[in-house]
C-alpha cells in the first residue's frame, strides 16, 4: 500500500510538471542511446559514439545536477550561494583519495602504500585523514559527509546570525577562497596544485575501458534524474510552500512562527550534498581533480548556468548548463582567449533581458503565440 502510495505521488509530481518530466524522459532516452551506440555500433560507423564524447556528456550531466543542487537553494529559497563550487570539490577529493589508493605500486615510484605525490614530497607515512580511502564504501561515505559537515557548520553559524543577501554570497566566496588557498599547500596533504591524478581504476574497472566510461555516465544520469526527482518532491511539498515565503518575504514567516534558519539550515546542507555527489562523478571521468575546482569563478560560473537556464525551475537549471558547457567546450577551442569575457558578457545579457533564463523567453513565445491564434 505505501508503495502505491509513492508511486501516486511520483506520477503526481511528474504530470504536474511537463517540461521536467520531457526533460528527464530525453535523458533517460538518450543516456540509453548514447550507451547502445558506444558499445554495440563498429568502430568507424557513422553510428559509433566515441569514448571521449561519452565523457564529455557525463561531465555535462555533473554540472547539471551541479547546477539543479544549486538551483534548489537560490532559486527556491533566496540563498544565491558563491560556494557550492567547495562543496563540489570536496567531494571530488574524496573520490579522487579513493582512486590514488586504488592505485598502489603501479605509480610513478612504485610504493604500494603512498601516492606518487608524498613519495616525491618525502613524506615517510600516509597522513590519519588518508585512512580508510581504500575502500569505496568509506569513499562514498565521505562523499557525502565532506560536504554535508561543512554546510551544516557553516549554515548553523550563518543563518542563526540572521546573515542574508549579498553578505552572505561574500561569505560563501570568502569560504572557498580559503579552501582553495589551503588545498594549494602541499602541506595540507592533498597535491598542491597539481592535485590528484593517474587515476587507474575504480572497483576493480579499468577507467580506460569502454565500459567504464559507459558505466559512469549512466550512473551520472540516473543520479541526475533522481536529484531532480527529490528536488521536485522538496519543492511540491509543504517544506517546499515555505521555502518559498522565506525566499518572497523572510521576515514575515519569521513572525508567523516558522523556524526560518531550520528550513534554510536543512535545504541547504542538502543542496551541498548534492553538489559533493556531482563532484564524486566528475573527477573518474575527466581524470583530475585539483584545487582549481575551488577556484571563485567555479563559482560564479554555476550561478551563470541556473541564471540563463531560469532560476526557481530546476528544469532551466539543467538546460542552463548544458548550454553553457557546450559553448564552453567550443568556444574555449576556438577564441580560447576571450572565452571569459565571453561567458562575463552572457551573464549580463541574461541579467539584463532574460530575467527568467531561455525557459522564461520559450514561456513568452509560447504565450505570444496562443494570444495571436
Amino acid at each position: 500500500m505505501m508503495l502505491m502510495n509513492n508511486k501516486s505521488v511520483l506520477m503526481s509530481l511528474l504530470m504536474n510538471d511537463k517540461i521536467g518530466s520531457k526533460l528527464i524522459g530525453f535523458i533517460i532516452l538518450a543516456s540509453i542511446i548514447i550507451a547502445l551506440l558506444n558499445l554495440f555500433a563498429p568502430e568507424g560507423s557513422a553510428l559509433h559514439v566515441p569514448t571521449y564524447i561519452v565523457s564529455l556528456l557525463g561531465k555535462y550531466l555533473c554540472f547539471a545536477l551541479l547546477a539543479l543542487a544549486l538551483d534548489l537553494v537560490w532559486g527556491y529559497c533566496g540563498i544565491l550561494s558563491l560556494g557550492h563550487g567547495a562543496f563540489f570539490a570536496l567531494g571530488g577529493y574524496a573520490m579522487g583519495m579513493y582512486l590514488m589508493r586504488q592505485i598502489g605500486d603501479r605509480g610513478v615510484y612504485g610504493n604500494p602504500d603512498l601516492p606518487d605525490f608524498m613519495v616525491f614530497l618525502d613524506w615517510a607515512e600516509m597522513p590519519w585523514y588518508w585512512q580508510g580511502f581504500d575502500s569505496l564504501s568509506f569513499a562514498l561515505l565521505m562523499v557525502v559527509l565532506a560536504p554535508g559537515l561543512l554546510s551544516f557548520l557553516f549554515g548553523w553559524l550563518a543563518f542563526r546570525s540572521r546573515v542574508t543577501g549579498v553578505y552572505l554570497s561574500i561569505i560563501t566566496q570568502a569560504m572557498t577562497y580559503a579552501l582553495l588557498q589551503a588545498f594549494y599547500m602541499n602541506e595540507f596533504g592533498f597535491g598542491g596544485n597539481n592535485g590528484l591524478t593517474d587515476f587507474k581504476d575504480i572497483a576493480g574497472f579499468s577507467l580506460l575501458a569502454d565500459g567504464t566510461a559507459v558505466g559512469l555516465f549512466l550512473i551520472s544520469a540516473l543520479s541526475l534524474v533522481l536529484a531532480y526527482i527529490a528536488c521536485r518532491f522538496i519543492t511540491e511539498s509543504k517544506f517546499g510552500k515555505v521555502l518559498i515565503a522565506i525566499r518572497d518575504a523572510e521576515s514575515r514567516t519569521r513572525f508567523m512562527g516558522y523556524r526560518v534558519e531550520h528550513y534554510k539550515l536543512v535545504v541547504f546542507v542538502f543542496s551541498a550534498v548534492l553538489a559533493g555527489i556531482a563532484g564524486a562523478l566528475f573527477v573518474p571521468q575527466v581524470g583530475i581533480i585539483n584545487p582549481g575546482e575551488f577556484s571563485p569563478i567555479k563559482s560564479i560560473e554555476i550561478v551563470i548556468w541556473v541564471a540563463l537556464g531560469g532560476r526557481g525551475t530546476l528544469y532551466g537549471a539543467v538546460i542552463g548548463a548544458f548550454i553553457v558547457s557546450y559553448g564552453k567546450t567550443f568556444f574555449t577551442g576556438a577564441f580560447p582567449e576571450i572565452w571569459l569575457f565571453m561567458l562575463g558578457g552572457l551573464f549580463v545579457l541574461t541579467t539584463m533581458y532574460l530575467p527568467n533564463g531561455v525557459v522564461g523567453l520559450f514561456g513568452r513565445i509560447k504565450a505570444n503565440k496562443g494570444e495571436a491564434s
